[in-house]
């Protein structure tokens, strides 16, 4: 296939993923979907090899895209069904994300899949928001292993039983679910057209030229970076449980054309809900050098062939069943990726900006009637060519903060402040970016648990740039921990201050 062709191929099924996320934000009822946009869409190969995506969210794809060729093989894929799972341990991230995944046939063979993942606010759990302080799996809500939501296009009534019997507001997480499942009938129409302009034979033919090509600029790629072995270590604040630092060692090997990430000096898994399943980890590792290859490379399973993981299984970024993996997610990952850039900037330094925020500053909140979630912004990491950004998310999350408007309207809440936190980015020849400040008031009881970082270890500046200052959580004017449950009364104010980015580089003489 000429390369024109391929590039035309290739924006044809990004194409597609975007339309399904357009059909999902469309379709769905909650702001976790349709204002935070905390969901991602994805096509796969009849093998379960991504070949398709929008622009979604790095840590839902980068895990899909480890798993599903074990997903795909439990099942003997008949036309209209779909199948739900939210397991972590089976290529989910954490109880909250579920993903929905739908077979595509033509010619009457089956010749792709069509899978959205989404978070949902409300999956069971006891804590508000399903995203608890939480010391095993079981605490953390309904664990759904792949299984039939629908089979030959009849809904199996067990799955729907199942999901009812669980969630304290089922319709309205159905009604999600439901959203998922019209986005990928949206995937599955559409991938028909394309493959039809083709013919089977013609369209499998274009997935090989695809991947052969993504691999060549992979490996392209990474024969820019110097040979060698680069290590370094960070650290997550504490698990909620122990005020001990929890350690994460990298050592990054660089040969020729591919690249072995090693985590055998790891903490193992810990009490609290930062351990990692190992798909999470890998959605960390394929971010940080899928960013490092040329925009032309298609974000495919081509492109990340070159890329091996170790991690000892028990270990933090390798947990196993039952270890509570909530905040895995949404934390952990975001601490792979500060350890693995820390590592690589000793090999590009011009290219490896300093740490960003480092967390993802999860507020999940509600009572018996309704269920929120939400992540803020923080600053970004300065980089060799100018500051960090100001009031972003970054690295392993790609959602929005909901509007003032949207949180008023749906929740007893008013923000009262809502704001850039200045003088937070680290200095430097480039100061990193700022925080952000957010204010609730709570306007009826309501439960709230927090699961933040870098409330104790600053995002860390890169040659001698300054680190980004620490996020602090306050309640009613008094500084709480990074990591807390509380029951909140009427005309409580809870204040969350993102961390800034670090700085790059000495300050000018």
């Amino acid at each position: 296939m000429e390369t024109l062709e391929l590039s035309l191929f290739v924006s044809r099924t990004n194409a597609i993923c975007k339309n399904m996320g357009a059909a999902l934000r469309r379709s769905a009822l909650s702001p976790n979907i349709t204002d935070r946009l905390d969901f991602s869409c994805a096509l796969f190969t009849s093998t379960g090899e991504l070949f398709g995506q929008a622009a979604h969210i790095p840590v839902h794809l980068g895990s899909m895209a480890y798993a599903m060729k074990g997903l795909v093989k439990k099942f003997a894929w008949e036309p209209k069904d779909v199948v739900i799972v939210n397991d972590p341990f089976m290529g989910g991230t954490h109880l909250p994300d579920v993903t929905v995944i739908t077979p595509i046939f033509v010619a009457g063979s089956l010749a792709a899949f069509a899978a959205t993942r989404a978070h949902h606010a409300d999956i069971g759990c006891d804590s508000a928001g399903s995203m608890p302080l939480s010391s095993s799996i079981h605490q953390e809500g309904l664990l759904i292993s792949p299984c039939y939501l629908s089979k030959g296009g009849v809904a199996v009534e067990e799955t729907r039983n199942l999901l009812e019997s669980r969630l304290k507001n089922p319709q309205n997480t159905y009604a999600d679910i439901a959203a998922q499942v019209s986005a990928n009938s949206r995937g599955v129409a559409e991938l028909k057209k394309l493959a039809s302009r083709y013919e089977l034979s013609g369209f499998k033919d274009a997935l090989r030229a695809l991947m052969q090509y993504a691999n060549k600029l992979a490996k392209a790629a990474i024969k820019k970076i110097p040979n060698g072995v680069y290590e370094a270590s960070e650290a997550l604040d504490n698990d909620g449980f122990s005020s001990e630092p929890i350690k994460i060692t990298v050592s990054v090997r660089v040969s020729s054309d591919e690249i072995t990430v090693n985590f055998l000096e790891t903490s193992s898994s810990v009490q609290g809900n930062l351990n990692c399943p190992i798909s999470v980890t890998a959605a960390a590792v394929y971010y940080v050098f899928f960013s490092l290859m040329s925009k032309e490379t298609p974000a495919c399973a081509g492109s990340l062939k070159v890329i091996n993981i170790s991690a000892p299984q028990g270990s933090l970024v390798n947990a196993q069943l039952p270890s509570a993996v909530a905040a895995g997610n949404v934390e952990t990952s975001q601490r792979i990726v500060d350890v693995i850039l820390l590592a690589l900037s000793q090999a590009i330094p011009q290219k490896i900006p300093a740490s960003s925020q480092g967390t993802m500053n999860n507020v999940a909140m509600g009572s018996a009637s309704w269920d929120y979630y939400e992540t803020i912004a923080g600053g970004t990491g300065a980089h060799a060519a100018g500051r960090g950004l100001d009031g972003k998310q970054s690295h392993m999350t790609n959602t929005l903060n909901t509007s003032v408007e949207i949180m008023e309207k749906n929740y007893p809440l008013i923000i009262k402040r809502y704001a850039l936190r200045t003088e937070s980015g680290g200095k430097g020849l480039h100061h990193g970016g700022e925080g952000l400040i957010r204010e609730y008031q709570i306007l009826e009881p309501t439960k709230v648990t927090l699961l933040t970082e870098r409330r104790i270890l600053p995002p860390t500046g890169h040659f001698y740039g300054g680190n980004g200052s620490l996020g602090i959580n306050k309640l009613n004017g008094e500084i709480i921990e990074g990591k807390v449950a509380l029951e909140l009364k009427k005309n409580d104010v809870l204040r969350i201050e993102t961390p800034g980015g670090a700085g790059w580089g000495a300050m000018s003489p």
